[in-house]
């Protein structure tokens, strides 16, 4: 059947799909032709309840037309707005009519069906959403008669919802636009308005159904222009520090160093550096072997960046650095909930924070077996599986491994598995030591000594003819990490700007006027700098004896600094000792691998 119901205007508020149909089908029958000739026929019967015909299009329909008792829904000072009838249209002009009694309980059964109860309980959730809405709202009819008000606009004006709705809106709300929006249908966003004397930003945004407005909804963004601007201030810094956050995470991820900082005149190096420059725009694992400090890691980062792959992030891992317990969910990441304290989003692991780059697999040889054959498994099928996950994910990461051990003799003892190691010796660098390239001590210190004018912001130091003597003489067990920390210990001691044999440490030279009694390696100048530095605050047990014992300052006296000078002493020459192999040293020390490596990051020793 076919609804249609007017209000005391004469104007249709809603009619049923079915003649939504006839309209469609014939052109020459429009709404206000509907309206007018419900008009007419409304004055053919009595109040209450009529019968007629009604001709829409070619054909003519019987109709049965209810008028309910008034219920205002819209009331303002101009007028006052209720339904005035309710007409039903048989679709066929042929059918019987039904008394009036049959008709009610037709409308009744119509108006309290499961589908309107639906409509009626959703009408309720959208009423308490948009009363409870934090930004003002406020909703005008076509000819802009508020007929919305919440809660939040409200408190902005200080009116009751009941007092506004059924007014124009130009009677409540300073400087409106609403009702010039249902003229024009254009929206407008982000506009300054001026509301009982404070600039507001507001939006008008028209409401339309199948192309026609029904309404214009205006929203108060900000109640305080003032706001707007505070917030840009906020939001700036947050942008600010989030392009830090990324800088920093880029910069991490990036490699540092290419071929040009590898500094030599060594023949081998630069034998080295033509291999490592021809390897890199290829996609081998690439095996660097060398004694620690050596510039392993500066060869990783040179061929990293010296490829198509310096595009890419460099990821680099210290295998010996992560407790055996973590190093497969750091290698390969791990999904939620695999393991108490997961993450419930998962994390990747480094392979595929280096999918696209280079990932530089630093002391692979202090890996455990049964990690070995899981990166065997990666290398071969270049593919990861996260713990706890049951997909495998492709992934295009260069390997590029280091080690300060003997290879051969691990995997002839059983301790380096043989096929990764095969897989692994793709490329394979053997950096020399210090020591057998003597010739590199002099461009190096020269270069350290610019890097560290930059770094300490002083001017740049020389080294005098007979320190540098010194230390093209000495060995040099940890290699140019120990030059540089040799130089940057001379630059800090030297009151000039020439560093002379006085600055370096005893272990360069016994003629240099050094007082090495506690094995700390304080030299004349430190003494004559007044240089409070922990060496000179420690005392000979037997002082403790003497009968000066009393004169001795009571922060000498400090057992948790007497403790931390011994434990920073011990763990320096368990370093020099074993060449500068943690593992190593931590055995002589007799503590752990890990124990060894956090008070390293605790006492700020470069190794």
């Amino acid at each position: 059947m076919g609804i249609i119901v007017v209000d005391s205007r004469d104007k249709l508020i809603f009619i049923s799909s079915w003649i939504k149909d006839i309209l469609d089908r014939n052109k020459n029958v429009t709404e206000s032709g509907i309206e007018e000739k419900i008009s007419s026929f409304e004055q053919q019967g009595s109040s209450g309840y009529r019968e007629g015909v009604l001709k829409l299009g070619d054909r003519k329909y019987k109709c049965r037309q209810f008028c309910p008792e008034k219920k205002f829904f819209s009331e303002s000072q101009q007028e006052k707005r209720y339904i005035k009838s309710i007409t039903v249209l048989d679709k066929f002009t042929e059918a019987d009519f039904h008394a009036k009694t049959a008709f009610q309980s037709e409308l009744e059964t119509l108006i309290t069906s499961e589908e309107v109860d639906k409509l009626k309980e959703q009408l309720k959730k959208l009423q308490k959403v948009f009363n409870n809405a934090y930004e003002a709202l406020v909703i005008v009819d076509p000819d802009g008669y508020i007929t919305d008000f919440n809660n939040a606009y409200e408190e902005c004006l200080g009116l009751e919802a009941e007092e506004v709705k059924g007014r124009h809106v130009t009677e409540v709300i300073d400087n409106t636009r609403l009702h010039l929006i249902a003229e024009s249908g254009d929206a407008e966003i982000g506009h300054l308005q001026n509301i009982q004397g404070e600039e507001m930003i507001t939006s008008r945004i028209p409401l339309k159904e199948d192309g026609e407005l029904i309404g214009v909804a205006g929203k108060i963004l900000f109640e305080d222009a003032r706001e707007v601007k505070a917030l840009a201030q906020r939001l700036e810094v947050v942008e600010n520090e989030l392009d830090e956050y990324k800088n920093e995470l880029k910069r991490r991820q990036e490699a540092k160093y290419t071929f040009s900082s590898i500094i030599t005149r060594n023949e081998r190096m630069e034998y080295l550096k033509e291999i490592a420059e021809n390897c890199a725009s290829s996609n081998s694992t690439v095996l660097i072997n060398g004694e620690s400090g050596t510039g392993k890691e500066m060869f990783a980062h040179a061929i990293h960046s010296g490829g198509a792959r310096k595009y890419g992030s460099f990821v680099r891992v210290n295998c010996a650095a992560i407790p055996e317990n973590l190093l497969e969910s750091e290698l390969f990441g791990y999904e939620e909930g695999a393991f108490t304290g997961a993450r419930e989003t998962g994390k990747p692991g480094k392979f595929e924070l280096a999918d696209g780059g280079s990932i530089f697999l630093d002391e692979i040889t202090s890996m455990p077996l049964e990690m070995q054959a899981k990166i065997l498994r990666v290398l071969q099928e270049r593919e990861i599986q996260r713990v706890g996950g049951t997909e495998r994910k492709k992934i295009d990461t260069r390997v590029i491994a280091a080690t300060n051990e003997d290879v051969e003799s691990l995997v002839a003892e059983g301790k380096f598995r043989q096929d990764l190691y095969y897989r692994l010796n793709v490329i394979r660098l053997q950096i020399p030591p210090l020591r057998k390239r003597k010739e590199d001590i002099s461009i190096l210190s020269d270069h350290i000594l610019t890097e560290l004018s930059e770094k300490l912001n002083e001017d740049r130091h020389e080294l005098s003819p007979r320190a540098l003597e010194l230390l093209e003489n000495y060995d040099w067990p940890g290699n140019v990490r120990e030059l540089y920390n040799f130089l940057e210990r001379a630059v800090n001691l030297s009151s000039g700007k020439m560093i002379e044999p006085e600055h370096l440490p005893d272990i360069l030279t016994s003629s240099a006027g050094i007082d090495d009694t506690y094995g700390t390696g304080t030299t004349d100048a430190e003494k004559k700098a007044g240089a409070k530095t922990e060496q000179t605050e420690d005392f000979k047990t037997d002082d403790l004896e003497s009968e000066d014992a009393v004169k001795i300052k009571k922060e000498n006296l400090d057992l948790s600094k007497l403790v931390r000078r011994t434990e920073k002493r011990c763990i320096r020459q368990a370093l020099a000792a074993a060449g500068g192999n943690k593992t190593e040293a931590a055995r002589i020390l007799g503590i752990h691998r890990n124990t060894l490596y956090n008070k390293l990051d605790k006492f700020g020793i470069q190794d």
